[in-house]
């Protein structure tokens, strides 16, 4: 069965076309045609991909790593135009982690297009000075027996993995980069030698950029203005307006240029929980984010879409390389660019649409 959408504006890979028709076939597309009658869709994008997200609207996947929470997860992403998402699962335990592995790799196989495309392992090999939210239980050292536990169960489903890179040998990271998983430096007290060090062994990707990193000075830049000096290293960003200012955001727009992208990092989506326990982790609702009972921040509220909106509206970032954020640039950052991120022939049919406003975001 051959399909088409009709649209006013096409917003991909950094560009915007005009009136044309998308015809797809097997969930690909197959062609694009000029349209001149009243189209369908006034704005249409690629799906939106969010690489980092702890949560649905009622369920967080570290506490219940299995198959109904990543149900959850997907759900509430994709009533908001995300359809795309890496589940994260944050710094516990070894057998909770090893569940969530689990529990992905069973959804990616029963659900082959169900839009969870692995998961995001937020530590647990972090450094205890930066870990946020983190329970400080959990933080640990790593050896090479766990690092190689998690690896052979998370074959083909850890696609990221945050560690703090100063805790780990050169023998350690190329461990976990030979396994084909993108390593991004986070919750890190790394000075900028060690990033720099770190850089060039391989990561290049850090997590939600200014938060739970080394703070910049001028004398010591530390993991953030290693991350802004280098031209190669992808920098996720949460534009919500809490985990980084509007004007921290437009100097990482300057510095990073192609190389910054947008990720949620929501603890819940949809504002139907407001407040959530889970062992010592505590949140509360706050407008647009989360924070525990210590004041720390713990995770995102805001969609993609939103952050979308906050990108051009509030940093001055132009649409079309908003959407390019959201979309082309994630599955750059970590090689999972095939036929994804984009509105092409042979790519896949998966479109957000949205009006002009960038407040009504929803998948095609």
């Amino acid at each position: 069965m051959k399909n088409s959408i009709t649209c006013n504006k096409v917003y991909t890979a950094g560009e915007v076309f005009y009136n044309k028709e998308i015809f797809f076939e097997n969930g690909l597309i197959t062609e694009i045609k000029d349209f001149s009658r009243e189209a369908e869709f006034a704005n249409i994008a690629p799906a939106f991909f969010d690489t980092h997200i702890n949560g649905g609207e009622e369920l967080y996947f570290t506490e219940h790593p299995n198959i109904e929470a990543l149900e959850d997860m997907i759900s509430a992403s994709q009533k908001t135009g995300t359809g795309f998402i890496l589940a994260c699962l944050i710094t516990s335990d070894t057998a909770n982690i090893l569940n969530g592995i689990s529990a992905v790799k069973q959804f990616m196989v029963e659900n082959p297009n169900g839009g969870i495309l692995g998961m995001h392992l937020e530590g647990p090999f972090l450094n205890i000075k930066k870990r946020g939210a983190h329970l400080a239980k959990y933080v640990r050292k790593p050896t090479n027996e766990e690092i190689g536990e998690i690896l052979e169960a998370g074959k083909e489903v850890i696609k990221i993995w945050t560690i703090a890179p100063e805790n780990f040998s050169e023998k350690q990271i190329q461990l976990i980069l030979d396994a084909g998983v993108t390593i991004s430096a986070g919750h890190s007290n790394a000075t900028a030698e060690e990033a720099a060090k770190a850089f060039k062994s391989g990561i290049t990707l850090v997590t939600h950029l200014y938060n739970a990193m080394s703070a910049f000075g001028h004398r010591e830049p530390g993991l953030i203005g290693a991350t802004l000096a280098n031209k190669n290293v992808w920098a996720p960003i949460i534009l919500d307006g809490h985990h980084c200012h509007f004007d921290a955001a437009k100097v990482a727009y300057n510095s990073k240029k192609e190389k910054l992208f947008i990720i949620s990092d929501a603890l819940f989506l949809g504002g139907k929980k407001s407040h959530f326990q889970w062992q010592e982790f505590d949140a509360f609702l706050e407008i647009d984010t989360y924070r525990n009972s210590e004041g720390n921040l713990a995770g995102g509220a805001i969609s993609v879409g939103q952050c979308i909106y906050n990108a051009v509206n509030k940093v001055g970032i132009p649409l079309t390389e908003a959407i390019d954020m959201a979309t082309r640039r994630p599955f750059e950052a970590i090689n999972l660019q095939a036929n994804l991120g984009k509105i092409d022939v042979g790519y896949q049919a998966r479109f957000t649409s949205f009006d002009d406003s960038l407040r009504h975001f929803s998948l095609i």
